[in-house]
């Protein structure tokens, strides 16, 4: 069976000759043609999924993983504004993401209609491009032409785009048949309209004997992978790879809060790059940006197929094209520079990392002590899923196996999706998914488990320090009368929620308990298994500054 409706019929065709193949789709009314027709396609894969915020944010994070555009379809009314944090994140993390609303028709808006919204333009500061379609055969070209450039746009600028569709009942009438359109393609502008000038960047280049890389958020590419591993052999580079970078080399600093929390005022004078590169998403170390803000590179080159991002507030040049297409012509006009630059500083790391070593040996448990722990634990070629706020602060300050594969939601740096994010990249990838997460940011989002297509193999290593242990380690928060509203104290337990969705359940409040827990964790099991670890939520802190002054 398939809608009756002839602009249902438009919208599916469309998703299908533009090669979405996966529909997420919360229940509801006025979105019944689109869900008949989807659920009915052969070659579209629809899961149901009731939250529409989690649904938004699982669709990511199959996105996140396939990277091809992934459709999520509800309801008229507020269920379509559930949608936009994930949408933000979407946007800021350069995911495709498909937005199909079912809306009431305008006749029937704003005159005291029941589940009615101004929905048109709704996300108009975070979309690519809104559809907003009209009910009427006389609007068929254009509404064809409206759903052509949101889908192209989605492929080819990797990002979030809505398309809006208005139904006049009745909703629920049916024909045998699904009619194809034929969409046009919509012509894009080409990343060769914008000039780079190679020569003179390789001039600047080639004379600099301080020269800095500063990798942030990165999809797991072997290409660039090797491209990059030139430049550690140039002793006049210092490459820079936070954990999300996946990208690994025994001449990188991966741990970089590690490398400067302690510097003094000379040695950032000492570390402050002639030119600096920057490429990939955002960028966790705040200790970073405080330092290049402060101490500016003469030359900073922003490497990026969409915008520039002026993050030290000195950006010189707008490279705007693939990182890996860059480099590929960048690296056959450079030559190497003579310098003490890189061998000064990776003496500075390897001694902070001895430090790092020698006071993880003798920590007592503590969140610290657990990361330790897990990420030593996790087996090789695991896809790793880790939450934000304090979780992605303390992976940055360890080494992680290279075989891992790495994301997090640092778009918009929220707590509000990362468990249903993590298990829509579980549900899209063959590879066992062990995600990392904060008490807060679990149970924020603990409707992520209400969905019956989390794998087997997903694994979820929940860290319960009593709520909100990130504003003990920032300063502020601790200084007023209101830590209580920052930090969200709280005595709530995972384990009726494990039971409710059929999840394994495993629990350990001490060292030797997590290490006996970890054991056989990721084995194979009938069911999903979550870790919970509680840990001291009032020595959690204390032990982390005493780290900062350790490793001076």
């Amino acid at each position: 069976m398939y809608p009756k409706k002839p602009l249902a019929q438009l919208v599916i065709s469309a998703c299908h000759q533009f090669f979405i193949d996966t529909v997420v789709i919360s229940p509801g009314s006025r979105n019944a043609p689109l869900t008949i027709g989807f659920s009915n396609h052969p070659e579209i894969k629809t899961l149901s999924i009731v939250d529409e915020r989690s649904a938004a944010f699982f669709a990511l994070g199959i996105a996140q993983q396939t990277q091809k555009p992934v459709a999520v379809l509800c309801t008229s009314g507020s269920a379509l504004l559930n949608y936009y944090p994930a949408i933000a994140e979407a946007f800021y993390s350069n995911i495709p993401l498909v937005i199909i609303s079912a809306d009431r028709p305008k006749h029937l808006i704003d005159i005291g209609d029941g589940q009615t919204i101004r929905q048109e333009n709704v996300f108009e500061n975070h979309i690519l491009f809104s559809a907003n379609l009209v009910e009427n055969e006389k609007f068929k070209t254009r509404n064809s032409q409206l759903i052509g450039e949101a889908l192209q746009l989605a492929t080819s600028k990797k990002g979030p785009v809505h398309i809006n569709v208005p139904f006049d009942e009745p909703l629920y009438k049916t024909v045998d048949e699904l009619q194809e359109f034929h969409f046009p393609n919509i012509s894009m502008s080409s990343l060769d309209n914008f000039h780079i000038n190679y020569d003179e960047l390789s001039k600047i280049w080639s004379v600099a004997e301080k020269k800095m890389i500063l990798v942030g958020v990165n999809y797991p590419d072997e290409e660039l992978h090797n491209l990059i591993d030139l430049y550690a052999e140039d002793d006049s580079v210092l490459i820079l790879t936070e954990t999300t970078s996946n990208l690994h080399h025994k001449k990188a600093i991966n741990s970089i809060d590690q490398l400067i929390f302690s510097l003094n005022e000379t040695q950032f004078k000492d570390l402050q790059p002639d030119v600096l590169i920057t490429f990939g998403g955002m960028i966790v170390s705040k200790k970073i940006k405080q330092f290049l803000r402060a101490y500016q590179p003469k030359h900073h080159w922003n490497i990026d197929e969409k915008k520039a991002t002026n993050t030290f507030f000195c950006l010189s040049e707008f490279i705007q094209t693939k990182p890996v297409d860059f480099f590929l012509k960048f690296n056959k006009i450079i030559t190497k520079k003579e310098s003490t630059y890189q061998s000064k500083w990776l003496q500075v790391r390897d001694k902070k990392r001895t430090k790092h070593k020698e006071y993880l040996s003798k920590l007592e448990h503590s969140d610290f002590k657990v990361f330790e722990q897990v990420l030593e634990s996790i087996p090789n070629y695991c896809q790793l899923q880790i939450s934000n706020s304090s979780i992605i602060r303390y992976a940055q300050l360890f080494s992680i196996k290279d075989s891992l594969r790495v994301f997090c939601n640092r778009g918009t740096s929220g707590i509000d999706g990362s468990t249903s994010t993590a298990i829509g990249a579980a549900f899209a990838t063959k590879n066992q998914t062990v995600f990392i997460t904060g008490d807060l940011s679990f149970f924020y989002d603990s409707n992520a488990l209400w969905n019956k297509n989390i794998p087997n193999n997903f694994r979820i290593i929940l860290i319960n320090n009593s709520g909100g242990g990130i504003f003990k380690i920032i300063p502020g928060p601790s200084s007023t009368n209101a830590l209580k509203y920052f930090e969200t104290p709280h005595c709530l337990t995972a384990e009726y929620l494990c039971k409710m969705h059929s999840f394994e359940y495993q629990k350990a409040f001490s060292t030797e308990t997590v290490n006996d827990q970890l054991s056989a964790f990721f084995e194979v099991s009938e069911k999903p298994k979550m870790l919970e670890i509680f840990t001291p939520s009032e020595e959690n802190y204390l032990l982390l500054k005493d780290y900062f002054k350790y490793i001076q």
